[in-house]
């Protein structure tokens, strides 16, 4: 188990934050644009007092527009913490918007995008972007958009069997492992 706390529950007086500082195991914490540094170097304090490696691993959601501008700010406020943390990208949640017909999709293009931005972001700041957070699902669905299989919006209400989050279909998250794996295999500069 891997518990982890939402941006929106990561007030420093409330019952989430102080809940997880009794937590002897690692834990995430989601963070966004929404987040100032003063905001996100506090958290790490109250919740890794010590800078115990490997306790934090921070999740930037960003969404694929917003990376240059917001995740250099974030890594920057960390470094001058001297706290060291896991980084993992969240392509997903950044990504989600709703279409005229109504259906709540993530674009596999602006995944793929977050998870490029992201890398070349922290390879720029010196930090290594540790992992990637998915949403997927091994049944045939039409929740995302894009890829290889080109869904489209009008084709999202054929298979729509989400209750709360678009995941990626079997073939888009292989697709995006492969994109992944030619990714991670290139030298940084």
């Amino acid at each position: 188990h891997f518990p982890w706390i939402g941006m929106r529950t990561a007030m420093l007086d409330g019952a989430h934050v102080e809940y997880f500082r009794g937590i002897t195991t690692p834990i995430g914490i989601k963070i966004g644009q929404g987040m100032d540094s003063e905001w996100l170097q506090e958290l790490r304090g109250v919740l890794n007092p010590s800078n115990e490696a490997g306790r934090i691993t921070l999740i930037h959601r960003l969404g694929a527009g917003n990376v240059e501008s917001h995740l250099p700010r974030l890594i920057e406020a960390v470094q001058a913490t001297g706290s060291p943390v896991l980084w993992v990208c969240d392509p997903m949640h950044g990504n989600t918007e709703s279409t005229e017909a109504g259906y709540k999709t993530r674009r596999f293009d602006n995944i793929v995008s977050e998870i490029e931005a992201s890398f070349r972001v922290h390879q720029a700041q010196g930090t290594y972007l540790g992992g990637v957070h998915l949403e997927l699902t091994g049944d045939n669905v039409t929740e995302c958009t894009g890829g290889a299989q080109a869904i489209t919006d009008d084709k999202l209400g054929d298979r729509y069997h989400t209750a709360c989050a678009p995941r990626l279909t079997a073939r888009q998250a292989l697709e995006l492992a492969f994109l992944l794996a030619e990714r991670l295999t290139r030298p940084r500069a």
